[in-house]
């Protein structure tokens, strides 16, 4: 097992959920009648050398064969479009499941989606242009248009799939100014897992609050403990919606079965924009989404794979990040909001 693969085979005698089962079989069967635009198991993939185990995976021309996603740069709040793409527009074969949350603190999952996902539920969407195997998208009450925005009935429901999986590998990502989806994956390692951070903020058995160090440059939020997972997913949805409101653009990382919740705030989007961004990596097409700010690079062409390197990573993950005066400020209204609330 690399980086960005999970091989199904290699745990067929461990205790997987039914959750999981059902996705790897249902993965594997879109495989098989070819919807993917390319083969991830193809793709070529390595560990950079250095302290950080950067992953870096060959997709050539992948910008070019995905999906068109259109957005207006300096908005992380915009209405939905009906007459853009949205996942209501997906092919039927697309749909690998949908479920409820049942009374019973479990899901349903039903097989032979039809045409239309029915409105009440939400669903689990192939991505047509995968970096991992297992790459799939929650899409939360699909029928609903939702805008693209984190709520907290739909990242609640992130919650409950990280929590189903019990799995060390699955892993739930965000990307705001995007449409509304909720990314999943499978990796070995990530980055971020291994970052070094302080404790800011702790609200006695309700919630850890923590600045989290990826490179001495770059600064994060990282949330866990509580009392429930409910806990945990309420604080979180408020501080991104705190965040939303405030036009604010941010990636999130689920990890280790709903138990910690990295919030990254970036500013990639806005360097772009006012002509700030380096040419180095506009070039490479890098898009600083959860994966890449985890610290797996997808690259795009042939040359930047050959030649990548962790000094080279590292920089661009530096230019995505905000500076060290914007992220103490920002800190401040965060930690700000967050004492204002009433759990505390």
């Amino acid at each position: 097992m690399d980086g960005t693969s999970f091989d199904l085979t290699e745990h067929e005698g461990s205790n997987l959920s039914p959750f999981l089962r059902k996705l790897f079989n249902e993965w594997d069967d879109r495989k098989m009648r070819g919807l993917f635009h390319h083969d991830i198991s193809s793709c070529e993939t390595k560990v950079l050398p250095g302290e950080h185990n950067f992953v870096a995976t060959l997709i050539e021309g992948r910008d070019q064969k995905k999906r068109p996603t259109e957005f207006t740069m300096n908005q992380v709040l915009q209405p939905f479009v009906s007459e853009k793409f949205n996942f209501t527009k997906v092919s039927p074969l697309e749909v690998m499941f949908r479920f409820n949350e049942t009374e019973k603190d479990s899901a349903q999952y039903f097989d032979g989606v039809p045409d239309t996902v029915s409105a009440s539920s939400s669903a689990i969407l192939i991505n047509v242009s995968p970096i991992g195997y297992c790459h799939v998208l929650l899409t939360p009450k699909i029928q609903d248009c939702l805008q693209q925005r984190i709520d907290q009935e739909s990242f609640l429901i992130a919650m409950y799939i990280a929590r189903e999986e019990r799995n060390p590998f699955f892993r739930v990502g965000y990307n705001s100014l995007a449409a509304l989806q909720l990314s999943i994956t499978f990796t070995s390692s990530v980055t971020i897992d291994k970052c070094s951070y302080i404790t800011i903020l702790s609200a006695s058995h309700i919630l850890a609050f923590c600045s989290l160090g990826i490179l001495p440059e770059i600064n994060g939020f990282l949330f866990e403990g509580g009392a429930s997972l409910e806990d945990l997913s309420d604080v979180v949805s408020k501080v991104c919606i705190f965040l939303q409101e405030n036009n604010r653009l941010f990636n999130v990382l689920n990890s280790e079965s709903g138990k910690r919740v990295f919030l990254l705030p970036q500013c990639y989007a806005e360097k772009q924009l006012l002509g700030k961004a380096s040419q180095e990596f506009l070039d490479m097409r890098i898009n600083p989404a959860i994966w890449e700010l985890s610290g797996h690079l997808v690259l795009k062409r042939r040359k930047d794979y050959d030649e990548a390197s962790e000094a080279n990573i590292c920089r661009f993950l530096v230019e995505a990040a905000l500076s060290e005066t914007e992220f103490q400020e920002l800190n401040r209204c965060v930690l700000d909001f967050l004492t204002r609330l009433p759990w505390l």
